[in-house]
């Protein structure tokens, strides 16, 4: 839980940007960058593209924040304007070859060394999750990779804490499948 001094100066923060302080936007960016910029480089491959939506999502921010209602931490309302945006983005073309000739995949060896395995594992999975649909990229890696609970999820979502449990779980499962089958 967030302690009131956070809480109070988070809400001060907003106060300021929806007067027209500049200096608190540049604050605000400043404080959530890392949040959004992690969030869609996970779902978005090209690092130009994703530093794009970044500054598009910050944009949307700016826009939104006389409409920001407090209800929620500010974290946790400039995530979903990100998955929002995310949402809305097309999918991407697959970056491996998938007829089979494993071309492109990397090769195994026997007695290879431990962060060279490591290497290749990351970057199996890291390949693996952006052939999942754009909501089970956003679950994944806001339930693994950043820690949020099922909770923050479903807040920050708008989705029934049921339904961020089930799609969590096909995610995993279609996860596992892609590892099993396409990245060995």
């Amino acid at each position: 839980m967030m302690s009131e001094m956070n809480s109070t100066s988070e809400h001060e923060l907003v106060e300021r940007c929806r007067e027209g302080d500049e200096q608190a936007f540049r604050e605000l960016v400043e404080r959530y960058k890392g949040l959004v910029f992690a969030l869609v480089a996970r779902s978005i491959s090209d690092p130009a593209r994703a530093e794009d939506m970044s500054q598009e999502v910050f944009l949307r921010v700016h826009r939104g924040l006389p409409y920001f209602r407090g209800e929620s931490r500010l974290s946790t309302w400039i995530y979903r304007v990100a998955v929002n945006l995310l949402m809305a983005e097309p999918r991407p073309a697959p970056t491996e070859p998938l007829d089979g000739t494993g071309e492109g995949r990397p090769r195994e060896f026997g007695a290879a060394d431990r962060s060279f395995e490591e290497l290749t594992l990351r970057d199996r999975m890291e390949k693996a999750i952006r052939r999942l649909p754009v909501n089970y990229r956003v679950l994944i890696h806001g339930h693994y990779m950043k820690g949020l609970r099922y909770e923050e999820l479903a807040e920050a979502l708008d989705l029934p804490m049921g339904t961020v449990k089930t799609h969590l779980h096909r995610a995993k499962r279609q996860l596992r499948h892609l590892l099993e089958t396409e990245f060995r």
